[in-house]
């Protein structure tokens, strides 16, 4: 008992862990509903806690398989159980039963079973035992008959009565009598045989399975000592794996910078890096601006020069096709109607657009130029960085925190490394080891004497048996010889010797058999009270675990005591454990710790909550305080910068000036098409002077084309691109600058004023990851000393092979022997009938019946034994 106390003391140091979680979840939740009542727009969902793995713990073989086949045997068990159940077929009495022991606590005492409900307790537990009673009414009326009814039978013979008198009367049918007597003793003596074998079987298996319990007798002390040897190895290495869950809470003290500073960051991110992408892009916009403000410059400054250079060459072309054209042989008139014709399209060669009134760009040029100068690019880089520093200034500011938390990391762990070994749990256990020793060299030591009662035993059943097959011998004896010196012609005082004999061995069997079946039903009466009763009073409710709900009844032994298990083990009735619950839960292979109960035996909780779950950690962690005032997103100079972007004149230019002149296009018509037509009307006229110097103007407005009039398409295409640009990127440019530092601003606002808020948020879900880790292992300890350490298998396997030796090897097997033993006693009854019936065709009778018919007249001459007066007329 003091080993056992000193396992279970051991075991409970995790007892708490369930409790302490779920009043840890339950505060979690409570706080978390708080804080979303406060403030309804920060929900966030506490970090994924990283699963650890624990390894499994390392595991108990036991050997015991306690499981009984019993083969053919079975079946005549299987007979047996089926007669006790016509004999018994009632219930289990629990509640009868309970109440009897209630009652009788205090002793039982003659006047006590007068009270009415003594009587009336009493009157039930007769009518359950009905069937026994009558049975065993019945053997002993027919142990105390059957001695008087073989001496009367006895004397009676004597008196030449009861079939003594040695004379047999002739009748027609006596062959078929004697047939039906034969084959009737044969029938019951059959059957008798198979009541000896069946007893025969049982004495033998009893003898078998005295091994079987020594074998299971040797297991189960060998689970035994592996369940003590291995429980402190177990618990050892539950203690050990604190070690996994702490070093993984190093792991993530050493980088709380990344895991709280990026959370810290990723929490802000949403308005911070927005503000800073849109700066950045503002930065690029100031230099797509002063590209597309020199793009405008050049192409304006090409355009001016273009337009003059044109306007001269095409004002000297059309001087020149207009002298072409006076020539006299224009007034011809088959070619003066082309000549008008052309002399009507002149006025189309001219410049359509003038870029010489539209303003110059070089003033807000020189803006950009100077708001260029400041680098926004880099600071808004800075701005980046600044933030993105958040995990360093974390890391720095906790450094003194973290040290101190890994210092009470290491506390913890020395603590319940402590605890684990302030119990002398591996001395107890040797000395439990110890105990079972010399407990099982203790009971090897009677196996000498077991072998021997043992043997004791068999020989006495044996010679029980013995007294049947003796009467059996006769039987068959008398049968044999009888039938065999059998001679029909033969008269009844004429039998031969060995019929004779055959009905003399009849009869000793008869005399043999008033003389043990009297003695045999007083052992088959003994044996069938007793093993009946221990069958559906012991075996079939600890088989169907009937018997446990009977000790498990609360207040069974004592008024003032619960339950009696925990009472016996711990000296506390109010413990709810029951055997039920043990065995089922042994049965299952759980954990010592589960199956006892043992969370209730000690006060685990505040153990747990001064190491793994300690509310210190959670009070240091509380006190983080991160202070973001450092970081700066936007220096001033990054300000004024886009205030001068904002300020540079850039959205004041004459878009639509430009895009008018643009669209113009740079001559009235053509040039390419007016050459073509030039050259179709020329082809029109006479060959001759005036048709080659019409194309050669054609040539030459081809050629103005190509060389001034495609280049200041092109210097038009680019400042239309760059016009469009300007104006795109000028639209609305102050109210873009505006929303820009004003997400600046809130930005940092959030940042300098609700910074602490944030790193409390945060602070508390790495706390919650970080206990997270001993909230794994608290539970895997928990699962642990549940279903792994100290797995009570062996104790239902002692219960289940005690009610393998009792029940299916010893109270199986009496049962199974007195019920063909009883057989035998009851077919004796018949095989004395039939028995002094059928000797009496067999002796050699003194006298016979003489009939007058008879051919023999010298009757008494010829049968000097008969008695019958001769027939004839002479005497």
């Amino acid at each position: 008992m003091l080993c056992t106390r000193w396992l279970v003391l051991l075991l409970c140091w995790g007892s708490a862990s369930g409790e302490q979680q779920q009043q840890h979840a339950e505060e979690k939740r409570d706080g978390t509903a708080a804080e979303a009542r406060v403030d309804p727009r920060r929900q966030r969902s506490p970090p994924p806690v990283e699963p650890l793995d624990f390894g499994f713990v390392p595991a108990a073989v036991y050997d015991t398989h306690a499981y009984y086949e019993p083969g053919a045997v079975g079946i005549l068990f299987h007979m047996v159980h089926a007669y006790l159940y016509v004999i018994q077929p009632n219930s289990f009495p629990k509640d009868l039963i309970v109440k009897v022991i209630q009652q009788n606590m205090g002793g039982i005492k003659l006047e006590e079973w007068r009270k009415p409900e003594n009587v009336v307790l009493l009157l039930q537990w007769i009518h359950y035992e009905a069937g026994f009673l009558i049975c065993a009414t019945i053997g002993v009326t027919f142990l105390i008959l059957t001695p008087i009814v073989g001496f009367c039978f006895c004397v009676c013979r004597c008196c030449e009565n009861c079939g003594g008198e040695m004379h047999q009367r002739q009748r027609k049918n006596v062959d078929c009598q004697r047939g039906f007597y034969t084959a009737s003793l044969i029938a019951t003596s059959i059957f008798i045989v198979l009541g000896v074998l069946i007893a025969h079987a049982a004495n033998h298996n009893v003898s078998t399975q005295i091994k079987s319990t020594r074998r299971l007798i040797n297991t189960n002390i060998r689970d035994l000592k592996t369940l003590a040897n291995n429980t402190p190895a177990q618990i050892d290495y539950l203690t050990a794996q604190y070690t996994t869950a702490k070093n993984k809470v190093l792991s993530d003290l050493d980088n709380i910078g990344p895991l709280l500073g990026g959370r810290i960051n990723s929490h802000l991110e949403k308005e911070v890096v927005p503000s800073l992408d849109s700066a950045l892009r503002m930065a690029g916009a100031m230099r797509e601006t002063k590209e597309a403000l020199e793009n405008v410059g050049s192409s304006l400054e090409v355009l001016q020069e273009g337009t003059e250079k044109l306007q001269a060459s095409l004002s000297g072309e059309r001087s020149s096709l207009s002298n072409t054209l006076s020539d006299p042989a224009c007034t011809n008139g088959a070619v003066s109607h082309t000549c008008n014709a052309i002399r009507s399209t002149l006025s189309q060669l001219g410049i359509s657009a003038d870029f010489s009134t539209l303003p110059d760009v070089a003033r807000a040029l020189e803006n950009i130029n100077t708001v260029l100068k400041t680098d926004l690019s880099n600071i808004v880089q800075k701005g980046y960085s600044s933030f993105n520093d958040t995990p360093n200034l974390v890391k720095e500011q906790t450094k003194n925190i973290v040290a101190g938390v890994k210092g009470m990391l290491d506390k913890i762990g020395i603590e319940i490394t402590g605890f684990s070994k302030m119990f002398p749990v591996e001395s107890s256990l040797v000395n439990f080891t110890i105990f079972l020793s010399d407990g099982q060299k203790n009971i090897e030591s009677y196996y000498p004497q077991v072998d021997q009662m043992d043997f004791y035993r068999w020989i006495g059943c044996v010679a029980v048996l013995c007294m049947v097959v003796l009467v059996l011998a006769f039987n068959f004896l008398g049968l044999l010889c009888g039938t065999c010196g059998y001679d029909k012609q033969a008269t009844p005082t004429t039998r031969g010797c060995l019929s004779n004999t055959g009905g003399n061995l009849l009869m000793a069997g008869v005399g043999f058999s008033f003389i043990f079946v009297w003695v045999l039903m007083g052992i088959v009466t003994a044996l069938f009270v007793v093993g009946g009763n221990v069958e559906k009073m012991m075996c079939e409710p600890l088989a169907n675990r009937q018997l446990f709900k009977i000790i498990d009844t609360p207040f069974l032994v004592h008024p003032a005591k619960k339950n009696f298990l925990p009472g016996m083990l711990f000296q506390n009735p109010n413990i709810d454990l029951t055997l039920g619950s043990m065995y089922r839960d042994c049965y299952e292979n759980n954990g010592l710790y589960h199956s006892l109960q043992l969370e209730t035996m000690f006060n685990i909780n505040s153990f747990l909550n001064r190491t793994v779950y300690n509310r210190d950690l959670a009070k240091v962690f509380e006190s983080v305080q991160v202070d973001l005032q450092d970081i700066t997103l936007l220096d001033q100079a990054g300000r004024d910068s886009l205030i001068n972007f904002a300020n540079s004149g850039v959205g004041h230019i004459d878009y639509e000036a430009y895009l008018a002149e643009v669209n113009k296009g740079v001559t009235f018509v053509d040039l390419l098409s007016f050459s073509s037509d030039l050259e179709a009307q020329a082809d029109q006229m006479p060959r001759g002077a005036l048709e080659n110097a019409l194309k050669g103007h054609a040539s030459s407005i081809r050629q103005i084309h190509r060389e001034q009039v495609v280049p200041m398409e092109q210097a038009m295409s680019t400042l239309s691109q760059s016009i469009k640009q300007l104006q795109r990127m000028s639209s609305d440019l102050p109210v873009k600058v505006t929303n820009i530092l004003s997400a600046i601003d809130a930005a940092e606002y959030l940042i300098t004023h609700n910074a602490s808020y944030v790193v409390k948020e945060e602070t508390k879900g790495y706390t919650q990851s970080l206990v997270g880790y001993f909230t794994q292992y608290t539970e895997w300890v928990k699962n642990s000393l549940t279903s792994e350490v100290a797995q009570c298998k062996p104790i239902s396997n002692i219960v289940d092979s005690m009610e393998i030796v009792g029940c299916s090897f010893i109270v199986d097997s009496v049962n199974t022997f007195w019920f063909g033993l009883g057989g035998c006693c009851i077919l004796l009854i018949p095989s004395i009938i039939f028995s002094v019936k059928l000797a009496k065709y067999y002796r050699r009778m003194d006298t016979e019946d003489v009939f007058e018919d008879s051919p023999y007249c010298d009757t008494l001459t010829r049968f000097p034994r008969a008695s019958a007066p001769p027939s004839c007329s002479d005497w």
